[in-house]
């Protein structure tokens, strides 16, 4: 899916389940706590805390959907096209990085 049609989806599914968009601050702060599940899944599945029992089952996806999920409603919410702004900040990436990436030694494949 596109992003400009998971924007749709998202505004469709807001007007038909939701009621109405939670205002920016709110949506700002669930962001946020949604970017700290996904952070707590993160650095105790693939960093060096132990995983609670509790946390196991927990799926990853499922959380990073649901950062996506608050970010798709902030960009309709505030008028910004979300597809545009990625494809552009993409090419910005592309012309910036590709040599300062393949020149990096840290991040060159071990012989």
């Amino acid at each position: 899916m596109e992003i400009k049609n998971a924007q749709k989806a998202v505004d469709e599914w807001i007007k038909a389940h939701g009621v109405r968009y939670f205002n920016e601050l709110t949506n700002m702060a669930q962001l946020t706590e949604e970017v700290g599940e996904v952070a707590r899944i993160i650095a105790r599945r693939y960093g060096e805390q132990s995983e609670k029992e509790s946390d196991k089952h927990k799926d990853l996806g499922e959380e990073l959907a649901d950062v996506v999920f608050v970010v798709l409603c902030l960009a309709n919410q505030t008028g910004v096209d979300l597809q545009a702004a990625f494809d552009k900040k993409l090419d910005i990436k592309t012309k910036r990085d590709h040599n300062r990436h393949h020149n990096n030694p840290k991040l060159q494949k071990p012989e």
